[in-house]
């Protein structure tokens, strides 16, 4: 017993001198360790008298139990010492300003392509939304694209029903129907942005998926020079007043005459370089004046009104925009290109 309550004192006193959790954790190896003398005590009771095994037992026990106590309770008190110590050198100043906080911010697509939508309402036009699947009539039919184009293949569009009567949307200009069918009567001016899907191979270039935004403006006398003025004032709004716009003959079902409308490259201001391809302009997007059919499947006299209509990508304008290299980094979400905008 003596031995069991010598070991005990002498413990305490120790452990009432600590200084630190490395010293109390070195004073438990040592008195309630594996190899302390109270636990090899313990361990040898077989050896000791039949009789005296409980009572040395129990008194081995309490041993450990009041030098587990006075472990714990120091390191109670050294935790509050250092608190104490905290609070009075590293007191918090409730007036003081906090560091500013990391926040989020619109993504940069989402970005140009409200600022477009700003620029356009500018001059009258109201954003109309559609579905994004779509069926055959308003996605080709009614755009004047029977079946049998070669834009309605497989290779480019999302079929969801066997006989092709439904689709994912291939462009927004299936809203331009169904505008015409809502609004009812001139002036209609509309743009609708959203996404579209294609079966492109993605790469630097081209995405099976993407945002776009189509115009569509119907009113009595409208001409080719009203579309060429709408699309130099959003070109100039968007990239800069130097900036100038030439729209090249092409073909579209939907519009007749079409047009492809480039925009001067604004690194090089025409001269040609790298990213102009040496052209000086950079292809931007297709336009054209309504064809009278697209004109009669939205419920309106083609020998009454005229219309205009034109469309691009927003990754395009967006790329044209921050002269960005690939399209793949606006959908990678890595925060060092993210941040940048």
């Amino acid at each position: 017993m003596t031995e069991f309550e010598n070991t005990v004192a002498h413990g305490l006193e120790r452990i009432a001198k600590a200084t630190s959790d490395d010293d109390l954790e070195r004073l438990r190896i040592e008195y309630l360790g594996r190899n302390s003398s109270i636990s090899q005590t313990l361990s040898g009771l077989a050896a000791e008298p039949k009789e005296k095994r409980a009572e040395i037992g129990k008194a081995g026990n309490e041993a450990k139990q009041k030098i587990g106590a006075a472990l714990e309770a120091r390191a109670g008190e050294l935790a509050a010492t250092r608190m104490g110590k905290l609070a009075e050198l590293e007191a918090i100043d409730v007036t003081f300003p906090a560091p500013p906080l990391d926040r989020g911010h619109i993504h940069v697509l989402n970005q140009v392509r409200s600022e477009v939508e700003t620029i356009l309402e500018r001059l009258g036009y109201q954003v109309e939304e559609g579905p994004e699947i779509e069926t055959d009539w308003y996605c080709f039919e009614a755009l004047n694209l029977p079946k049998g184009h070669a834009s309605r293949d497989l290779q480019e569009t999302f079929f969801l029903a066997e006989d092709e009567s439904i689709v994912l949307r291939t462009h927004t200009s299936s809203v331009q129907i169904r505008a015409m069918e809502r609004l009812r009567t001139p002036p209609i001016f509309v743009i609708a942005p959203g996404r579209v899907y294609r079966r492109d191979n993605l790469d630097a270039t081209h995405l099976p998926y993407f945002m776009q935004v189509e115009g569509l403006a119907v009113d009595e006398g409208l001409t080719v020079g009203d579309l060429k003025g709408t699309l130099l004032y959003l070109v100039q709004s968007l990239f800069g007043p130097e900036r100038r716009v030439r729209m090249r003959p092409t073909y579209f079902p939907y519009t007749e005459p079409s047009f492809e409308f480039d925009t001067l490259c604004g690194r090089c201001g025409g001269a040609g370089c790298r990213s102009c391809g040496n052209q000086g302009w950079l292809e931007t997007g297709g336009c054209g004046m309504v064809h009278p059919n697209v004109l009669r499947n939205g419920g309106l006299d083609p020998d009454q009104y005229t219309g205009f209509a034109w469309g691009f990508g927003i990754e395009r304008m967006t790329l044209l925009k921050y002269d960005v290299e690939d399209l793949r980094l606006f959908y990678e979400n890595d925060l060092r290109f993210n941040e940048q905008f």
